[in-house]
């Protein structure tokens, strides 16, 4: 079973929106005051895979999950409510 962001809906039932995902992880990448290169040293991702992620083209739970501990912040903070 493959897990994916697209299955999941947000607290009040909507479609997680991809781009809404991408605007919370620069977002917190920038308060932390990490760039990309840092936060791919951090999480083990590679710089694409980040830019990916706050380009809106990939959401994968565990990048996700790495980049948030990363970061210090619960994954909730990139997920609407």
């Amino acid at each position: 079973m493959t897990i994916s962001i697209n299955n999941f809906a947000s607290a009040n039932g909507t479609k997680l929106s991809l781009q809404n995902i991408a605007a919370a992880v620069a977002e917190a990448r920038r308060a932390v005051g990490y760039s990309i290169e840092e936060l791919a040293v951090t999480t083990g991702l590679v710089n694409d895979e980040i830019v990916r992620i706050e380009n809106g083209t990939d959401a994968d739970p565990a990048k996700l999950k790495r980049i948030a501990a990363a970061l210090q912040v619960p994954v909730s903070t990139f997920l609407p409510s």
